[in-house]
Parts: structure tokens; C-alpha cells; sequence
């Protein structure tokens, strides 16, 4: 057996010491590749990643310019600098799309003049123009959903089939919120969803694509814009121009339900006071 002698031990600290720097080595060259993958990987993801930050040397279109200035003038204290956004006051705007925009806008929603559960309907601040200038500068700083040009549903409107397949696929996604003749109805902490009885063609088509307030978003996967559009014609035909679903009363404008129950309830008062008045005479 071979004796543990000084000379060997001293080689073994001495391999000890030298084999110690090299897997320090190989920890900093780890930690090294591995900060520059992650920063290779930042790079590309920034580079590639559409809409994620407003430009700031974007080029604006002459809409856009005058939006620009009717934003710097309203919007900027609650949205910040270039729709970024202010905390605790407005949200960003970047990615939002005009869709958005117009809605809020010519609906009066936006500006709001206090923070409040919804923001509520009111008289718009902004003409025509000067909402698509609003639009298209937000549209051209960030990109998102955009409403589609030209009419909407007058091709559809002496359709039977679209106002069939629109008055089916209402029941479906909007009456739980709306109620079945479009008057709306109470939600949760102070919120509402809103009557349907005057909104435009536009604001309906913009609230499904951006979905505000409280309101799902129905994107293109979710109801095509065809769908979209037989939605609209259902509610435009059906419950803007016929404003008496079901009945003669117009109660509340939920159908005839409303109505017999109003006739019952009269009705039972009626024979009550009644038979307490041949009592009395006999």
C-alpha cells in the first residue's frame, strides 16, 4: 500500500488550487451566454413585436395632425404624451384602434368630466370630422381595430334571411345584457349596459369590435363580420324602427310579457274594488 507521503499531498492541494479557477471560469462564461441570449431575445421581440410603443418621429398623416392637436388640447392630462397613458388618471391609448375612438367619442362618453363606474352617454364635445381626425391620430400612433368603410347594412335591410339570422344571433349574445327589445339593463357595482334605441350603425359595429365599458369583445373569430352586420340589421329594423316589439303599450319595450302583466295586475285591482262595491250596494 502506497504511503500518503508529503510530496503528495502537497500535488493534491496543488491540483485542488488550479482546478478551482477553471469552474469559476466556466460559471462566468455561463452567466455571460446566458445574459447575452436573453439580450439577443429582448432584441428580436422588440424588433418584431407590431404596436407595442407609439413612435415617437412617427409620420402623421394631415387628419392626423389636426387629431393630434384637438388631442393635445382634450385628452393629453388624463391619456398622457402620445396616448401612453397616465397612471391612476386614463389609460394608453396605443392599440386601441380608431374603432375605439369613434365610439367613445361620438357617443360623448369621452372626455369624461369625473371618474365614475361607467362613463355615461351625454352630448358629444366633438363634431363628425374632428372624430375621425381623433380616430385616425390614435389609429396611426398605435394601430388596432378599425371600422369598415363605406355602408354597413343597407344591402341587408330588405333581406328576411340576414334579419332572421341577426334577430338569432342577438337572442344569443346580446339579450342577457340589453334585454330582448334593445332597452338595457342593470349590471353589477353601478353598471349598466346601455339602451340600443339611438346608437348609430357605426357605434354598434364599434362597440362589438373594441368592446367598452363592461361589454365582451366579439372579434372576427367570434362573430364574422357578416354576423356583425345581420346583428346590426336586426336592430336597426327590428328594434330602432319598429318600436313596439309585441305589443301596443310600449312598457319599458320588452316585448308583450310586460304587457300582460300590466293587464293582470289591473285587472285583478279592477275585480277586487268591484266586488267590494256590489258588497257594499247588497
Amino acid at each position: 500500500m502506497t504511503s500518503d507521503t508529503p510530496a503528495r499531498r502537497r500535488a493534491r492541494v496543488f491540483s485542488r488550487r488550479r482546478s478551482a479557477p477553471s469552474r469559476a471560469r466556466r460559471r462566468l462564461g455561463a452567466a455571460v451566454r446566458m445574459i447575452a441570449a436573453l439580450a439577443l431575445a429582448g432584441g428580436v421581440y422588440t424588433a418584431f413585436t407590431p404596436g407595442a410603443f407609439a413612435e415617437d418621429n412617427v409620420q402623421l398623416s394631415a387628419a392626423a395632425q389636426e387629431g393630434k392637436a384637438l388631442f393635445d388640447n382634450s385628452c393629453i392630462s388624463c391619456h398622457g404624451r402620445d396616448g401612453q397613458g397616465v397612471e391612476e388618471r386614463g389609460p394608453s391609448l396605443i392599440g386601441v384602434g380608431s374603432a375605439s375612438v369613434e365610439f367613445q367619442v361620438s357617443t360623448g362618453r369621452m372626455p369624461m368630466t369625473r371618474q365614475e363606474a361607467q362613463a355615461e352617454q351625454k352630448t358629444p364635445q366633438f363634431d363628425e370630422t374632428q372624430t375621425k381626425q381623433l380616430a385616425q391620430y390614435i389609429q396611426e400612433l398605435g394601430g388596432g381595430p378599425e371600422l369598415p368603410e363605406g355602408e354597413l347594412v343597407e344591402d341587408l335591410k330588405t333581406n328576411p334571411d340576414a334579419l332572421a339570422r341577426g334577430g338569432e344571433l342577438f337572442r344569443i349574445n346580446c339579450t342577457s345584457c340589453h334585454g330582448f327589445g334593445g332597452g338595457g339593463g342593470a349590471l353589477s357595482s353601478g353598471k349598466f349596459a346601455p339602451s340600443l334605441h339611438d346608437a348609430t350603425q357605426e357605434q354598434i359595429y364599434a362597440a362589438m369590435l373594441t368592446g367598452p365599458q363592461n361589454m365582451p369583445v366579439f372579434g372576427d373569430n367570434q362573430l364574422t363580420p357578416d354576423e356583425k352586420r345581420e346583428i346590426i340589421t336586426y336592430i336597426t329594423v327590428q328594434l330602432q324602427d319598429d318600436r313596439d316589439p309585441g305589443g301596443l303599450f310600449n312598457l319599458g319595450r320588452y316585448g308583450p310579457s310586460t304587457e300582460g302583466m300590466a293587464i293582470f295586475l289591473v285587472g285583478i285591482v279592477l275585480l277586487v274594488f268591484t266586488s267590494l262595491w256590489i258588497a257594499g250596494k247588497s
